[in-house]
């Protein structure tokens, strides 16, 4: 295991609470990457507990909204554990800030493999969330990974649908994908180092609303955090190239744990939740050129569209106090 240097001072955008115990961690994936993660464990908490591994949102790290759900989720009495994904924040990999269908879902599995042998939990009683980009993410490794008993997206995106169809599938044409893949081709040669995606800074004057709530969260004392690729520089240009020609919800209708898709009624991303959903109970895409047959378990599938939240407002709750924290752990009280 890559020895990682993490840092132990407490630097979170959000503070700790006084109801749970906190320690650095670190687990080792399959592909052989070290991932750095805090464990957070209810205070007072006897015999073996229910579990939870969250991350995301894309492009963040463990000290921004994975690390409030999970802190949370403490509180309410499961051990749970916020990882930084791999090339991300403080786990290893290079060069940084890269994805890859393939190790983005094996990360997931690897918190399960690291919880499952923990004392204090119960290797039967493991869920997942995922937050963003990682909603989609959390939706692949529950269809590949039956340890995890009840899932969570959160805010969700499909990572792969947005980059292989573009924003509200508007580039959903060959044609396009064919000019973008040739763009990829000659930007591996030009500089395959570049970064970019960073929340814009400062704000234009015409920017959709969702750019401005990205950079409410992002690029403010709310949400800034120095090691947070959205905060700073974003994302490398070619490392969401293989995402392109992925799909990262084929088999969800074949999931039979729970599920639970959460999305603000105001979210710009909001048809990424409502489509997997409908395809993970109906079989009935959107987005993808493919019919599937209807899930085997739909009843305990859940959608719960929160009233006036935008995307952003389910990363801390917003000024509206969105996340309905209790409703979460509901979930998870009764399919763990």
């Amino acid at each position: 295991m890559t020895k990682l240097e993490l840092t132990q001072e407490w630097d979170k955008v959000f503070p700790l609470s006084d109801m749970v115990n906190h320690r650095k961690v670190t687990f080792e994936t399959q592909y052989g990457l070290t991932l750095a993660a805090d464990l957070y464990t209810p205070k007072d908490a006897q015999g073996k507990q229910a579990a939870i591994a969250v991350s995301g949102p894309f492009g963040a790290v463990k000290e921004q909204s994975s690390g409030l759900y999970a802190m949370r989720m403490a509180e309410r009495g499961f051990v749970a554990l916020a990882f930084d994904p791999s090339y991300t924040g403080e786990s290893s990999g290079e060069p940084r800030r890269t994805a890859s269908p393939d190790i983005n879902t094996e990360d997931f599995m690897a918190a399960v493999d690291f919880l499952s042998k923990l004392e204090d939990v119960d290797p039967e009683r493991i869920g997942i969330i995922g937050i963003c980009g990682w909603g989609g993410i959390a939706l692949n490794a529950a269809a590949a990974d039956t340890r995890i008993k009840a899932t969570v997206a959160s805010t969700m995106y499909d990572m792969t649908r947005v980059n292989g169809n573009g924003y509200f599938d508007s580039e959903n044409k060959e044609e396009s994908r064919h000019a973008a893949r040739e763009a990829m081709g000659k930007q591996r040669l030009a500089d395959p180092m570049a970064m970019a995606g960073g929340v814009i800074d400062p704000l234009p004057e015409e920017v959709p609303q969702f750019v401005k709530d990205y950079h409410a969260y992002y690029k403010t004392p709310r949400g800034y955090h120095k090691r947070s690729g959205n905060s700073n520089d974003g994302w490398r240009v070619i490392g969401t190239q293989a995402y392109a020609n992925a799909r990262f919800l084929y088999y969800i209708n074949e999931i039979r744990s729970a599920v639970l898709i959460m999305h603000g009624a105001e979210a710009h991303s909001r048809y990424f939740g409502e489509a997997a959903y409908h395809y993970m109970v109906e079989g009935k895409a959107d987005g993808y050129n493919f019919v599937g047959k209807p899930n085997p378990n739909p009843a305990n599938k859940q959608l719960l569209i929160i009233p006036g939240a935008t995307h952003c407002d389910l990363y801390d709750g917003g000024t509206g106090n969105y996340i309905p924290w209790d409703t979460l752990a509901e979930f998870f009280n009764k399919n763990l």
